[in-house]
């Protein structure tokens, strides 16, 4: 399969002299379309610093990070914006939905800073709320859902149109079991699709989803693992 997203020997500090912070230390990782990594590891390990970078929300300090053969770093501010509007899906922990937008307007507002016209950037909004669930919401607003729903509309936002690379941070933080489970079958789906996803995740369950686990401790790529790993030998990466 081809590599959807490519980061070679990455490195990210924060500040400068005594007050530096180094989140990544010379991180490499590939992610196929098809499939699903998870990252894992202790607070502060660097695994959101690692999604920042891979969608173009961040800068290296140095390495490198490649989307569908992009290299971000050669890419000007308005070419970057782009580049994450038309390929990239980014799913926050705090969802950064639009209150004063409905859903169908949250999911479509990507495609129409992209130059879609109104009515095709709403049809491909309503597909993608189809695909999550929640078609019959299109006109509610964020504040008149439930967690859950607003979940979803997060989700219809980071796979509109043919994003190739979905990325996730914490996604089902906080979501009641079986809603996080929904919320992880979606994802899972999009990929078996041929998108390439990115979930940072704390749950060795939410994890056994992914094709791969990786584990970031103190910015390094400590371990990683295939599908087979239990849940328990997960949870030992962590800790070891």
């Amino acid at each position: 399969m081809s590599a959807v997203l490519e980061i070679a020997d990455l490195t990210r500090v924060h500040g400068k002299g005594e007050a530096a912070v180094t989140a990544l230390r010379g991180v490499t990782l590939t992610v196929t379309a098809g499939e699903m990594v998870a990252v894992m590891g202790p607070s502060g390990s660097g695994k959101s610093t690692l999604l920042t970078c891979a969608g173009g929300l961040d800068t290296p300090t140095s390495g490198t990070v490649t989307v569908e053969g992009t290299d971000l770093g050669s890419l000007s501010r308005k070419q970057l914006a782009a580049l994450r509007r038309r390929s990239v899906g980014y799913i926050f922990q705090e969802l950064n939905l639009i209150p004063a937008l409905t859903a169908a307007e949250n999911v479509s507002l990507p495609r129409e800073l992209d130059g879609d016209g109104h009515r095709e950037a709403r049809a491909l909004a309503l597909v993608a709320l189809e695909e999550v669930g929640i078609a019959e919401l299109a006109d509610r607003f964020p504040d008149d859902m439930s967690g859950g729903q607003q979940q979803r509309v997060a989700i219809a936002r980071a796979i509109v149109g043919d994003r190739r690379l979905v990325l996730a941070d914490e996604p089902t933080g906080a979501l009641d079991t079986d809603t996080g489970e929904q919320v992880l079958r979606l994802l899972r789906a999009r990929c078996d699709a041929g998108a390439a996803g990115v979930l940072v995740t704390h749950e060795a369950r939410h994890a056994a989803w992914a094709d791969r686990v990786v584990f970031l401790r103190d910015g390094l790529m400590v371990d990683e693992t295939g599908p087979a790993a239990t849940a328990d030998s997960l949870l030992h990466g962590i800790r070891r």
